[in-house]
């Protein structure tokens, strides 16, 4: 099955396409496998980097392009971690602006910059709230 970009797809305004998303999040993850504080956390539960970034390039293409093509649930899967905290998320949100930075045209980083810091904002409020630190 083939997933086009929505119509009105921020990102395609942007100039992404899928090529672009896939050198962003192959680049990303690079950097994350090698960083002493994020490498840890995603190194020990991730066995299969193929399938995995397979996964996360859906997710971006669903993000900025509007294709429908991820079909995972991030919230359960992030809230289980609970070695996850704020420096993790910082860190995270730190390196993908930095490479969303040197991959992307200008326009196209600031939209995934944006998305992520939103995505990010979502995962600490559902994280916090399964542990109890919020209502």
């Amino acid at each position: 099955m083939t997933y086009q970009p929505h119509p009105k797809a921020p990102g395609s305004a942007a100039g992404i396409d899928e090529a672009l998303i896939a050198e962003l999040v192959d680049r990303f993850y690079a950097k994350v496998r090698r960083d002493a504080l994020l490498g840890p956390v995603f190194n020990t539960r991730i066995d299969n980097w193929d399938e995995h970034l397979t996964k996360l390039r859906a997710f971006w293409s669903s993000v900025v392009l509007l294709t429908g093509r991820y079909k995972g649930q991030p919230m359960p899967v992030h809230a289980a971690i609970g070695e996850i905290t704020d420096a993790h998320f910082e860190r995270w949100l730190e390196l993908f602006a930095e490479t969303a930075k040197d991959v992307c045209p200008p326009q196209a980083a600031a939209l995934f910059i944006d998305r992520s810091q939103r995505i990010a904002q979502s995962l600490r409020l559902g994280i916090a709230a399964s542990r109890g630190v919020i209502a």
